[in-house]
């Protein structure tokens, strides 16, 4: 507070600054609350004061009186002239001064320079080095100027030495460690920091075992607290979680009521994912709503609440539910706003939305707008949220992005026990022009095949949804081990797609192809000698795909089925039609356990001329696995030779699962079995002696796949149970590669 004995009483004359260096008078006079002719007023005088201070240019501030003038007396902050960092390896300048509010050209005050030292603190514990120290030094220069140095003791990597849980009786401390994301230090963890102290990280390990629990039927699971304690060497961390599970529930009635007018809401039952008298999981009543929802939606019912009424019964351990189906707010999409796309143009996103302006907005639709924004694979991240519009019943749909390089330039490497050593070189560029168009140039290059191929794709052809295309390839292949023969492939094709559904998609193409077959063995089948030299191919194919997989690389959840037809014969030397039909279903068992029934088959027919070898089936070499490419099929008795078959069928039945290795690597197993069959040959005026049955081979078998950082590793050893004696076996399979 102002001295009121001082300044008080009579009137200001004039207001005197002295003690400024940069700033100007008139500035520190702007921040007075009295001015010449007001009366010394202590409470404004002390509001002056306070104004001054709170400025952040001073760092000291005195009102004085001499007579009836007033003396402002300030001592001004000085301006920070360089700011560097020393003794950082781990983290460099520019992440450092990102973080820190202090910047060349700032008042410089001690309370910046402290919290930006609790700031740098911050980013090292983040990183796992929590016994670093930081130690700020101020280099006074001229002109009231200082420079700034964080010493930095950046100290060791603070590791987890163990974690441990307190109150758990139902899942062991292995269990429970793997739902969590912090790990124990362990020597084959150099590719991860999960095992470095971060209490962000437990903060939200709390939160995945809560939801373990739920999910589990533990309803009344509550995580009491999580300790980290430092060891007597002051070097790692012990955590513990004390829980407590309290006992575990089952779905009790299962209930469906609306308000909506003419829906009967027992229609929809079929669609519930929760089962009286299942565990209760917390996470397929938030599935179930998801699909209500849906379901509901696609009914015509564009603004729908629904919200699950939950009724505890702790004597019986049962809860009950009733999804409770309300009309939610009528509220109609106004504007659709795009930020951060800075490549990419506003329509190559727009075209991906189910919602447009003046829509009725849907929830369903907007979460499929979003993910159908993300399968572009343009996006590092997308962000879909909706915001007040200039009225109640108008809501803004705000979606932000940020781009990530879609521009590859790869080199590969790898080997296939199918195909030998592989190379490959590839550009591709998957939203050329950030209009969404793909642009894609390879060559690769293994020890039975090489190809040279180039495609182009608009998928908005004439702005319109349909899938326009042109590929271009030159393939030689080595068939020599199957059927003592060499062949080339020259050609070319264009094609169109487009979606009939989200999930229902057709593909038309026309193809023209140059075929050779070269370097035939002397001693080669008389009907592989027979079709030396080239051919040519013209034709046009369709195919209709319908999938509702989670993943089109690692599905766990979804069916997927296709149908291709094919008619070789718009001119050219070969005329024949060619089907062949697909199917796979997958099944999450529970948890990550997954389970997939796989089927295909196919059938051709010449017209009007027998079928060549080069356009019959060959299978074998995975499909199914324990037998070689070509290895089962009609095959020349003489030369063993295989002959290609104009039917097949494959079927595949299996479980996969991760293994709990004591590495954190994520390698899944699996245990299958395999069936199929090619057979059938047209009936040849040429002499040869075929082997062929039409009878299953089957085989069971185990492998692994292992997501390495140096690429997808993939392990398989298949048995053949039953199997013709001309067939060619093959137990063991792998291969792996990488790109860089």
């Amino acid at each position: 507070m102002v001295a009121q004995s001082i300044l008080s009483g009579g009137r200001i004359d004039a207001i005197r600054v002295e003690g400024t260096q940069r700033i100007e008078a008139a500035t520190v006079r702007s921040y007075m609350r009295v001015n010449p002719g007001d009366p010394f007023d202590p409470v404004r005088l002390d509001d002056s004061l306070k104004n001054l201070f709170a400025t952040g240019l001073f760092a000291d501030v005195r009102l004085e009186r001499e007579g009836n003038v007033l003396v402002v007396v300030v001592d001004e902050n000085p301006i920070v002239n360089r700011i560097a960092f020393e003794g950082n390896d781990r983290i460099d300048d520019d992440t450092l001064a990102q973080e820190i509010e202090l910047r060349p050209r700032v008042v410089f005050t001690r309370t910046k320079v402290q919290s930006d030292t609790q700031r740098i603190l911050e980013i090292y514990r983040r990183s796992g080095r929590f016994a670093a120290t930081v130690e700020p030094k101020v280099i006074q220069l001229e002109q009231n100027r200082v420079d700034l140095a964080f010493e930095i003791n950046e100290g060791p990597l603070t590791s987890i030495r163990s974690i441990n849980f307190i109150g758990n009786r139902e899942y062991s401390d292995s269990t429970l460690r793997d739902e969590v994301t912090t790990t124990e230090a362990s020597f084959w963890n150099f590719f991860t920091s999960a095992d470095t102290y971060d209490p962000d990280r437990l903060t939200f390990d709390r939160e995945l075992l809560r939801r373990f629990y739920l999910n589990e039927g533990y309803a009344d699971f509550r995580v009491v607290s999580v300790i980290a304690e430092l060891t007597p060497d002051q070097q790692d961390f012990i955590v513990t979680f004390t829980v407590e599970e309290g006992p575990r529930y089952r779905f009790g009635k299962i209930g469906l009521q609306t308000g909506l007018r003419n829906l009967d809401p027992e229609v929809l039952r079929s669609e519930l994912t929760t089962e009286e008298g299942d565990w209760y999981d917390a996470s397929e009543v938030d599935k179930t709503i998801e699909v209500l929802t849906d379901a509901v939606g696609d009914l015509g019912y564009a603004f729908v609440d629904i919200r699950p009424r939950v009724q505890r019964d702790r004597d019986n351990l049962t809860i009950d539910i009733v999804y409770d189906i309300q009309e939610g707010p009528k509220v109609f999409v106004e504007r659709i706003d795009i930020e951060g796309n800075v490549r990419t143009l506003d329509r190559v996103i727009r075209r991906e939305f189910r919602l447009v302006e003046g829509d009725a907005f849907n929830t369903s639709k907007l979460r499929r707008s979003r993910q159908r924004v993300q399968n572009l694979g343009f996006f590092k991240t997308v962000t879909v949220e909706n915001e007040p519009g200039s009225a109640p019943d108008r809501t803004i749909v705000k979606v932000d992005i940020e781009e990530q390089s879609t521009g590859d330039v790869t080199f590969g490497a790898g080997f296939s026990s199918a195909n030998g050593p592989i190379g490959n070189i590839g550009i591709r560029e998957r939203n050329l022009l950030g209009r969404g168009q793909d642009l894609r140039l390879g060559f690769t290059l293994a020890g039975e095949a090489s190809e040279l191929d180039f495609s182009f794709t608009e998928p908005y052809f004439l702005d319109r949804n349909l899938a326009a295309g042109v590929d271009l390839y030159r393939v030689t292949t080595d068939r020599e081990d199957e059927s003592s023969y060499e062949e080339e492939r020259i050609g070319g094709s264009l094609r169109g797609g487009f979606n009939i559904t989200d999930e229902l998609r057709n593909v038309v193409r026309y193809t023209l192809e140059n075929r050779d077959i070269t370097d035939v063995d002397s001693d080669a089948s008389l009907l592989v000698r027979s079709e030396e030299g080239a051919t040519m191919r013209s034709g046009v194919s369709n195919e209709l795909t319908y999938d509702t997989r989670d993943s089109r690389f690692d599905p766990r959840e979804g069916f997927i089925t296709s149908l291709r037809t094919e008619f070789f014969g718009l001119g050219g030397d070969v005329t024949f039609a060619r089907a062949t039909a697909s199917a796979g279903y997958y099944y999450t068992v529970f948890e990550d356990y997954t389970l997939s029934v796989r089927g295909s088959g196919g059938t051709m027919t010449g017209i009007g001329e027998d079928t060549l070898i080069s356009d019959r089936f060959f299978k074998g070499g995975g499909q199914p696995r324990g037998f070689e490419y070509g290895g089962i099929g009609p095959r020349d008795a003489a030369t063993d030779d295989s002959l290609g078959g104009k039917h097949f069928y494959t079927g595949t039945v299996e479980a996969s699962f991760p293994l709990s290795l004591p590495f954190d690597l994520d390698i899944r197993g699996r245990v299958f079995t395999d069936i199929g069959a090619a057979w059938a040959i047209d009936d040849n005026s040429i002499p040869v002696d075929v082997q062929d049955s039409s009878s299953p081979r089957v085989t069971v078998g185990t492998g692994i796949s292992w997501n390495s950082p140096f690429g997808p590793v993939v392990v398989d050893l298949g048995l053949a149970l039953v199997k013709e004696d001309f067939d060619e076996t093959e137990i063991f399979s792998f291969s792996f590669g990488t790109q860089f």
